[in-house]
């Protein structure tokens, strides 16, 4: 996909979202600058499967599979040790990095154009104000500096963001309670 804009708004399962291809250093920025985002907050990878995510995981303890199985695609983020492969940039210095499958036809819809199927991703709003709730909306506020992704239908949400967990060697730790009940 190309255009002007490097930075891509679209809806998800959850919440609408900001994506950028996770090796293009300058879009990654331009997330953080359009959202106003604090730089100690790393954003999320995201893909179409977990194959694609997988070369960005150092190590997957055999627990997380049961997870990703159970509850992928879907509104969970899981957090693994990150590989070499994750950017200062994508994960804000951080040694942990943040995965996740949407269960959402659009964003299937968007990665399948993307070269390597994954994207470095956010949520589609100004830091510390609620996500855009429909294509309208996201027009609006930010066709001026993203490639905003008409959806297949612009039904709105719950705006619930996903549940997110540690996944660590010795077990996995509920740090945010979202979309999947736990």
């Amino acid at each position: 996909m190309q255009s002007n804009k490097m930075v891509y708004a679209f809806k998800t399962d959850t919440v609408w979202g900001f994506g950028v291809e996770p090796d293009n250093i300058e879009g990654i920025k331009k997330i953080y600058e359009i959202k106003k985002r604090d730089l100690k907050k790393p954003l999320i990878l995201m893909s179409d499967s977990f194959e694609y995510l997988k070369k960005y995981i150092k190590e997957i303890p055999d627990y997380a599979y049961d997870l990703i199985e159970k509850y992928l695609p879907g509104g969970l983020t899981l957090i693994f040790e990150k590989s070499d492969l994750c950017s200062y940039e994508i994960t804000s210095n951080s040694s942990t990095v943040g995965v996740r499958i949407p269960d959402s036809d659009d964003f299937r819809k968007l990665v399948s154009n993307i070269d390597g199927r994954v994207l470095a991703t956010t949520s589609c709003n100004i830091s510390n104000e609620p996500p855009v709730k429909n294509y309208k909306e996201a027009l609006e506020k930010f066709s001026n500096v993203a490639n905003v992704i008409e959806p297949i239908d612009d039904i709105e949400n719950e705006n619930l963001p996903s549940t997110v967990i540690l996944c660590e060697k010795q077990g996995y730790k509920i740090l945010r309670q979202g979309a999947v009940k736990f």
